[in-house]
């Protein structure tokens, strides 16, 4: 028996000789793409732009969907989402944040209206109301904000623990969420109801309460509430209060806001408390035929972010079909181009150097560079990409495809 031992453990390290070496998993810069229709995230190696993992989000559909039919209520909210929001589809993964240690990915998905932690399952939490939507990690990584749309809170969830540990109020369908830069402030924005075809400005009053926040990020109370639609209206510039994507800059003294049906979008002093310029980018010949029940969810333009420099915001012009690279300076487009149909997201490289904007209509990533304001290239996604985050994720060397 004793022999019989020894010549098993020599063949084994032997074998060990022979055998290349497991790949070893390490931090990389990735970009996730929330692929909405499709229930798949994309990760994509930002050395190499290539795609090193498609993961599933639904693994549990199935489940989740048999739970909501036995609800007759969750059912027809459910179906509900389809139809106003989804355009006929399921909605099964809007945001997905990567972990500040690499490990997993925290997803929100708007259908089941619950967040989940994979490579596999980690954790679930069902969020408050029948909808989860948007979400902001915090700067240590250990709190994750989600925006409830339906029950008018932003829940905050302990990303260790995998529970949800207090929620702040919003105004009608919360929206978008951004920490500041150390933690301390959360910057926040409601939408109201996108969905209705109530969109004459003589109407305005029925898409709900809309309003930007500034949220102590410990205790979680609101310390300013502005309504944008009123701050403008001051000035003589009539517009929607519905705070759509933001961009903050460096410093933190300007937002950058883009309101529904503005092409442009409105820079606000949160030092003086006041919008001191607006930025008019241009309209294509098709959307200038088209009316406002025509417009996606509201959307004339979703999808603004900054280089990490703050000198250059990188705009998504939905409805015209097209990215625009900004000057901070004059507020002026350096260069339009058109990146296909429903541009819907942008968000810059960690080195500054991209900024990438999800093309939902023909399932693609437009690369632009912040420096030249020219498309680089595309990068094929899954069906109907949504938000996009970068971050770092441990993954095998030789993982691909």
């Amino acid at each position: 028996m004793n022999q019989r031992r020894l010549i098993i453990s020599a063949l084994a390290a032997a074998a060990a000789l022979l055998l290349p070496p497991a790949a070893e998993a390490k931090l990389r810069d990735v970009l996730v793409v929330s692929n909405n229709w499709a229930g798949t995230a994309d990760v994509i190696d930002l050395g190499t732009f290539k795609r090193v993992k498609r993961l599933n989000v639904v693994p549990d559909r199935a489940r989740r969907i048999a739970e909501i039919r036995a609800d007759p209520a969750r059912s027809f909210a459910f179906d509900g989402i389809r139809a106003l929001i989804g355009e006929g589809h399921d909605q099964l993964v809007d945001d997905g944040f990567p972990s500040k240690d690499g490990r997993r990915i925290f997803f929100s998905r708007p259908s089941f209206a619950d967040v989940v932690a994979i490579d596999r399952i980690a954790w679930r939490v069902a969020v408050g109301g029948v909808r989860a939507d948007r979400m902001a990690l915090s700067p240590n990584g250990r709190r994750l904000l989600v925006s409830a749309s339906t029950a008018n809170v932003v829940d905050v969830i302990d990303t260790r623990r995998g529970r949800i540990v207090g929620r702040f109020p919003s105004g009608d369908s919360p929206h978008e969420s951004n920490f500041s830069r150390d933690g301390r402030r959360i910057y926040h924005a409601s939408i109201g109801f996108v969905y209705t075809n109530a969109d004459d400005p003589s109407q305005d009053a029925s898409k709900g309460r809309r309003v930007f926040e500034i949220v102590d990020a410990r205790t979680l109370k609101v310390r300013r509430r502005i309504d944008m639609g009123r701050e403008l209206a001051r000035y003589g510039l009539g517009a929607s209060s519905a705070v759509r994507p933001m961009a903050i800059a460096p410093d933190e003294r300007y937002v950058y806001l883009q309101l529904s049906f503005l092409h442009g979008f409105v820079e606000y002093d949160l030092k003086a408390r006041r919008p001191t310029r607006i930025a008019l980018l241009p309209l294509s010949r098709a959307s200038r035929r088209l009316e406002r029940q025509d417009y996606l969810l509201d959307s004339a333009q979703h999808g603004l972010s900054f280089n990490p420099r703050g000198t250059r915001l990188c705009a998504a012009g939905t409805m015209s079909s097209y990215a625009a690279i900004v000057s901070r300076r004059t507020l002026r487009p350096l260069r339009i181009v058109h990146v296909g149909r429903v541009p819907y997201w942008s968000t810059a490289s960690p080195d500054g150097r991209f900024c990438f904007v999800s093309v939902a209509g023909d399932d693609r990533v437009a690369v632009l560079s912040f420096r030249t304001g020219r498309l680089v290239r595309y990068l094929r996604v899954g069906d109907h990409p949504q938000r996009m985050r970068t971050g770092r994720l441990k993954i095998p060397a030789r993982s691909g495809g």
